[in-house]
């Protein structure tokens, strides 16, 4: 699974630009940047090309908006940029950031450039790749991040208008119900009642943070002796719920079906293990709330895959996985009204 999607591969023709027009801009609009001699696309995503850099002394990571038709709300980079840049001098993982440009003359779109983590992307949910009795310690550094990032004051980061107060979940709803609608292949009835579900049952907020949106251990790049060195993927994220992001970021135990002797089995912490070291990093509370945010999330990873699906329709995936990713929406939307049946 890690030789699909790790490491590089020649630039798809469709998604190369001119290294001369990058070098031009750069040399006037970010001169500490190097002058880039090649560069190649990573394998691994669906939503943003990224493209590994190379310069004389330096690495360096582009990631940009993919070319072509695009739903009115996706491939934020300008966000990702944004957020990445006012966690850097906080104890939250996260690569360095360069230069943000917003000019789709330079190379076709909007793109920026971040530095590159010399490190390891475990591609499998449960970490197959590593040794089981270094397994439980990986997953820590998981939790720490989210935790990390869950606790950060974003007024002081300068975050205020990342997104709005309150109302995280009604908003998520909407937006995720919209995107499923406008990228639809196929009717999914599951889907459709779970749009009707979810607004009733939503509980009241009870903190608000930064949110990442799609915090997976895929998502993360790795030191070689298993510490959290950057948290990548940063597309989703806004102001929102912390539980409900920590929700999302839990389908494993339920996708995996992953019980407490699965968890053993597989070197890592039981779901109550891993959230109870949640609540206590981050001194928040939990009440009965739990399933509502285990079926939003389902919902919501549905709405992504479904998306994904569509931008295959519509030509603007950026990975051949997708087609494979965006099927899996019937999937989780059917998971998750089975969960929702049982508490109705």
């Amino acid at each position: 699974m890690s030789d699909q999607f790790s490491g590089t591969k020649d630039v798809a023709d469709n998604l190369a630009f001119s290294l001369d027009n990058l070098n031009s801009y750069l040399e006037s609009a970010c001169p500490e940047v190097e002058r880039i001699n090649s560069y190649k696309q990573f394998k691994g995503g669906q939503s943003n090309p990224t493209y590994f850099l190379t310069a004389e002394s330096q690495k360096y990571v582009l990631r940009r908006k993919p070319p072509g038709k695009l739903l009115k709300s996706a491939h934020a980079v300008d966000r990702e940029y944004k957020v990445i840049t006012a966690l850097e001098h906080t104890p939250v993982p996260t690569p360095k950031t360069y230069h943000l440009c917003e000019n789709p003359e330079i190379i076709g779109t909007d793109f920026y450039i971040m530095e590159y983590c010399d490190g390891v992307i475990y591609w499998d949910p449960v970490a197959s790749e590593a040794p089981i009795e270094r397994r439980k310690g990986i997953f820590d550094q998981l939790n720490f991040g989210i935790s990390a990032l869950h606790a950060q004051d974003y007024k002081k980061l300068g975050l205020e208008d990342f997104g709005k107060e309150g109302n995280y979940i009604e908003r998520q709803i909407s937006r995720w119900s919209k995107q499923y609608f406008e990228s639809e292949t196929e009717v999914l009835d599951s889907m459709h009642k779970l749009i009707d579900w979810l607004p009733a049952r939503t509980p009241k907020q009870k903190y608000t943070s930064i949110v990442h949106g799609d915090y997976r251990l895929d998502n993360v790049v790795m030191t070689h002796d298993d510490k959290n060195m950057a948290m990548l993927d940063w597309e989703l994220s806004t102001i929102g719920d912390p539980l409900a992001d920590f929700g999302y970021h839990c389908l494993l135990w339920h996708i995996g079906k992953i019980d407490g002797e699965a968890s053993k089995n597989l070197g890592i912490h039981t779901e109550k293990e891993y959230l109870d070291l949640y609540l206590t990093r981050t001194k928040m509370e939990l009440e009965s709330e739990w399933d509502f945010y285990i079926i939003f999330s389902l919902f919501k990873v549905a709405g992504i895959c479904q998306g994904i699906l569509g931008r295959v329709r519509d030509g603007t995936a950026a990975s051949d996985f997708a087609i494979q990713m965006g099927k899996r929406a019937k999937m989780f939307a059917d998971l998750g009204w089975e969960k929702a049946k049982k508490i109705s």
